[in-house]
């Protein structure tokens, strides 16, 4: 059959246009946005009864308003009934910052959020406050450079000091996670973090991030617990529990899920600084949002997800919190969180995600380093799964 030279570029063009197309599909995040991660091997319905979901409902406080410290202490105070029942049971109060560097105002915890904090615990808590930071600065120099002097003078009665767990390398507990190979790992966490006398605030930074798409109270927690070399000793590569979470998409995020489960039971109140967010290329090189909000609850799955909600990120997209949903660790679900304060629909503003958000979301999808011989392509019956479901 001949072919005339104006056909045999009309096709040409057709085939390159095509591969295009599957070129710009692929992509395309791995699901559908706004998909529950769900692995079609694992079969539909009853199956879905063996995941932990809590059917516990929630309540979350956002506040808007034009003052940082007001706006904390504001929305801790809008769920107070919440937070004193554990308040009252535990001996001090640990204060967990999101970094500690001045310098770098943006990415850290502010002085206003922990006065904020102090001015809401003062008439409610008799005992002890500590701030913890796992960082590589002395904590001696860290209270002068940060301010802290100045702020533990603002309530002596707290009798409050800055520590730095990582300075007594000795004191730590073993959270077991994976390595990038799929091996078991030891990741020493700080034992302040896990104390059971310590009522644990979380105060996190709204921001976006490079490796898990959104960064807020439960992650702060948990990659602020992890140790690293104390305090003048140059670090290299293994020495630094904290980037034994950083092994890959899945098995990073995974991690943060067993470090989640392990912190749980210590946890107080998840309060995240939404004053000054970042969009963009985070968690230290991003650019300034001014949503002037402050998010709280005593569920801290349940403030990062208005966190989400706030910053208009689907909700399917952080594969820790999913994890942490499915296995029971907090309210994920709009439905069943009670939203006081300011509405969600009035303080939502969209934030810019991470250049690499894409690459992020492969967790969500098949693996591809299996051979399809392993059992990949076949789905469960549900005469297979029976027993599991009585």
């Amino acid at each position: 059959m001949s072919v005339s030279r104006r056909s045999f570029f009309a096709r040409a063009g057709a085939i390159a246009a095509a591969q295009g197309l599957a070129m710009k599909a692929q992509q395309k995040p791995p699901v559908d946005p706004g998909a529950t991660p769900q692995d079609p091997r694992m079969g539909t319905g009853n199956v879905e009864k063996l995941f932990k979901y809590s059917n516990q409902r929630a309540k979350v406080a956002i506040i808007k308003g034009e003052n940082r410290r007001k706006n904390v202490s504001d929305a801790l105070l809008a769920i107070n009934d919440q937070i004193l029942p554990g308040l009252k049971t535990r001996k001090y109060v640990l204060i967990k910052p999101n970094g500690s560097d001045p310098s770098r105002a943006l990415i850290s915890t502010q002085a206003d959020t922990v006065l904020g904090i102090l001015d809401y615990l003062a008439p409610r808590f008799k005992g002890q406050v500590l701030v913890a930071e796992c960082c590589g600065t002395p904590a001696a120099k860290a209270t002068s450079d940060f301010g802290w002097d100045k702020i533990f003078a603002e309530h002596k009665a707290f009798d409050m000091k800055f520590l730095v767990p990582n300075e007594d390398a000795n004191r730590y507990a073993l959270l077991y996670g994976i390595d990038y190979d799929m091996h078991p790992i030891p990741i020493r966490m700080g034992a302040r973090f896990v104390d059971p006398d310590a009522f644990v605030i979380s105060s996190a930074v709204l921001k976006t991030h490079n490796m898990v798409v959104a960064t807020m109270t439960i992650k702060n927690m948990v990659l602020g617990a992890a140790m690293t070399p104390p305090p003048g000793v140059k670090a290299v590569w293994g020495d630094s529990d904290k980037r034994k979470f950083h092994v890959g998409i899945r098995a990073g995020n995974y991690n943060m899920y067993l470090g989640a489960q392990m912190m749980k039971p210590n946890w107080g109140v998840g309060l995240i600084d939404g004053f000054e967010g970042m969009e963009g290329n985070g968690p230290v090189s991003g650019t300034p949002v001014p949503h002037r909000i402050a998010i709280a609850s005593t569920d801290f799955l349940a403030a990062d997800r208005v966190g989400l909600a706030c910053m208009e990120i689907d909700a399917g997209w952080p594969g820790y919190l999913n994890y942490a949903y499915e296995g029971g660790l907090g309210q994920y679900d709009l439905a069943k969180i009670d939203v006081v304060g300011a509405k969600i629909a009035d303080v939502q503003r969209k934030y810019r995600l991470h250049a690499d958000v894409d690459r992020m979301l492969e967790w969500r999808g098949p693996m591809q380093d299996l051979p399809p011989n392993l059992g990949r392509n076949r789905r469960p019956r549900e005469e297979d799964l029976s027993a599991y479901y009585a």
